[in-house]
């Protein structure tokens, strides 16, 4: 009936970053303008209703591309035979939850989720959005037996793209000529922005941006911590500028990565060529080759001062790791 079509799992339909994602995705943004779309949306029964309404708006836009919306509560119906899932439901941070409360409660989402995805295509891709999503991407990955490891992917596009505009800000260029940023580990006040490998256009970022001062006692902490410093002024956590990230690290993990740059990604960390612990979900410098291969860049230069920061947050995710032991 719907030839061709891709099917693309959404989770946390009803919620915020959705809603500004689920409408790009049904254009035809993320996978071309000629690929037809089956939308497959995952939501908890108290939020339903909402989602509901929401599946009224993307009829109402009249998206050619769309063929087909399902709904559901039961993610084992949802995941069937899908190609893309991208789980971004996850419970928030309550007032006074400790993390590792929020990893027990969002764990036991993940190990549904993941088992449910053994019912899934077996080259479907996996990118999980919902926090701590280093530690719950590997939960899912570790109940999806079906799935080849290397097809799950955390995001820290967000914290990259918030590196790539202060840089361009500070260095007073466009963000299409800051390259090669990546971050490092773990999304969470832990991550490691490195602007020691960036560069603006083909020169290194210290050459342009001379404020070692900034760069080290500024830049750094100001992307740790950008989550916090918009739900302070917003009141609510980032919605658009999230669902953007989910655009661009979609379109980078299906695309070709120009020769100049690299894209930020937690992938799983088996045979990485940094030294870090395997068996964690860590971001690192990506590629993704004409092959449509995805793979490491192994030729950034790693000094004391940047192994000293990525050893701060390999150890959180450990730590991660350790919390949710049993839920492996």
């Amino acid at each position: 009936m719907h030839k061709n079509s891709l099917k693309v799992a959404v989770t946390g339909g009803a919620g915020q970053i959705a809603y500004s994602l689920l409408f790009r995705i049904a254009s035809g943004e993320v996978f071309g303008k000629d690929q037809p779309i089956l939308l497959h949306i995952l939501e908890v029964p108290e939020a339903f209703g909402a989602l509901e309404g929401i599946v009224m708006e993307l009829e109402d836009c009249s998206y050619p591309l769309l063929k087909q919306i399902k709904i559901g509560t039961d993610p084992c119906e949802l995941f069937e035979d899908i190609d893309f899932a991208i789980l971004v439901g996850s419970k928030p941070r309550g007032p006074g939850m400790e993390r590792k409360e929020l990893l027990a409660e969002n764990g036991k989402i993940f190990v549904t989720q993941g088992k449910a995805l053994n019912s899934a295509k077996k080259h479907v891709k996996v990118f999980v959005v919902g926090n701590p999503c280093n530690t719950n991407c590997l939960i899912a990955m570790h109940h999806a037996h079906t799935i080849p490891k290397e097809n799950f992917f955390a995001m820290t596009r967000l914290d990259e793209n918030r590196a790539r505009a202060q840089l361009a800000k500070k260095a007073h260029v466009n963000v299409t000529d800051i390259h090669r940023v990546c971050i490092w580990g773990n999304h969470s006040s832990t991550q490691v922005p490195d602007y020691y490998n960036a560069k603006i256009n083909n020169s290194p970022i210290s050459h342009i941006i001379q404020d070692q001062k900034w760069l080290k006692d500024q830049f750094i902490p100001l992307i740790q911590k950008r989550g916090a410093q918009v739900i302070a002024a917003r009141g609510k956590s980032s919605a658009a500028s999230a669902a953007n990230a989910i655009i661009d690290s979609l379109k980078s993990l299906l695309n070709p990565t120009p020769l100049q740059d690299i894209y930020s990604v937690g992938i799983f960390s088996k045979n990485n060529p940094y030294g870090i612990s395997e068996e964690l979900i860590f971001s690192f410098p990506c590629r993704t080759t004409l092959q449509g291969h995805i793979e490491i860049v192994k030729d950034f230069t790693i000094d004391k001062e940047l192994r000293e920061l990525i050893h701060l947050t390999e150890k959180e995710l450990l730590e991660e790791k350790h919390l949710i032991h049993h839920l492996l």
